[in-house]
């Protein structure tokens, strides 16, 4: 999927059907000069529905889908026949996508189970005719109710990918090499900051035929909660992780200071990102020697107080077997 294909923002207006209105028919027959009233009722407006769909994996087929309008209902008729409902919508959705009222950012739900199906615009209910307004001093009403109004939104629909473990680092950290030894992912992967432009996901074989969900999201800078960069974009696909793998390469010139900047970005940006089970990595370790990498742990061990953390090479394959079994537990802790 190119980066152009993985679409998670959207803008939709969305309107039900009005109801239709009811009949002021009057029975005529042969015959029967005076038969009274018949009209009948009218249809409801079509609504229109968010339904979740596991087999999308991104908002690309909404992407120049600016109106969705369910249609009106029919007018009632003589006989008393009721008009036809209208015709209801549907938007399917990926799971993971959250469902916003545009003009006050309220979150009106979320869609994560698949054909989970919420109502967004109620079709108006459709107007009673005149044979239900009859009575002993009024046996000939010629009157009826009009259908109630549809409703409109606008509305916004925003991706949050669903992954069991989120990868968080700067650009150029090794995340996607990372995902590409650990997964059967094949991310865009060169030797420049911000080769990822879009969430990348991967899953983990793990022994007995388990498996789980790694998600790697765009390079993240200092600044990134106040919209710096590729990275505030896409904080949100790391929301819904349980596990937050933060990836710093062993030729950082300070590795405690990039895991603290990164730690003060996700915290800005949500402070609840903090509660989250974290694992500091230290990639491209192949470059130390046994000396340097033992002098790096007293030192991480001194300043990182308690946080887990682990040396690997994603070239090298140092480490990729103990980081799988590691994150594991963290999953099924």
């Amino acid at each position: 999927m190119t980066e152009g294909n993985f679409v998670d923002y959207v803008k939709i207006y969305v309107a039900s059907g009005r109801g239709g209105k009811g009949s002021t028919h009057l029975h005529r027959e042969k015959f029967i000069e005076k038969g009274g009233p018949d009209g009948g009722d009218g249809g409801r407006g079509g609504h229109v529905y968010v339904r979740g769909n596991k087999n999308l994996w991104t908002l690309f087929h909404l992407k120049f889908v600016r109106h969705l309008k369910g249609t009106h209902g029919g007018d009632g008729g003589g006989s008393r026949s009721t008009g036809h409902d209208g015709e209801d919508r549907y938007l399917e959705v990926p799971l993971g996508t959250v469902i916003k009222d545009k003009e006050t950012g309220e979150v009106l739900f979320e869609i994560t189970d698949h054909d989970e199906t919420k109502i967004l615009a109620k079709g108006g209910k459709g107007g009673l005719g005149n044979w239900h307004f009859r009575s002993s001093t009024n046996q000939t009403p010629r009157y009826s109710q009009p259908g109630m109004p549809s409703e409109e939104l606008d509305i916004i629909l925003e991706l949050k990918v669903l992954a069991d473990v989120g990868l968080v680092g700067f650009p150029n950290a090794g995340k996607s090499t990372l995902l590409s030894v650990l997964t059967s992912a094949k991310p865009k992967i060169a030797d420049y900051p911000f080769t990822t432009l879009k969430p990348n996901l991967g899953i983990v074989d793990y022994r007995d035929f388990q498996s789980f969900v790694i998600a790697d999201i765009p390079g993240i800078i200092e600044g990134a909660a106040e919209g710096k960069g590729l990275g505030h974009y896409f904080l949100r696909h790391i929301e819904r992780n349980s596990t937050l793998l933060f990836l710093v390469p062993a030729d950082a010139d300070d590795i405690k200071k990039e895991y603290d900047i990164l730690l003060d970005e996700l915290r800005r940006y949500n402070p609840e990102m903090l509660d989250k089970d974290r694992l500091l990595v230290v990639s491209k370790s192949d470059m130390l020697d046994e000396e340097l990498q033992t002098e790096m742990k007293q030192v991480l061990d001194k300043e990182l107080n308690g946080v887990p953390y682990m040396f690997i090479s994603s070239i090298s394959n140092i480490g990729l077997v103990e980081l799988k079994d590691k994150l594991w537990k963290m999953l099924n802790a």
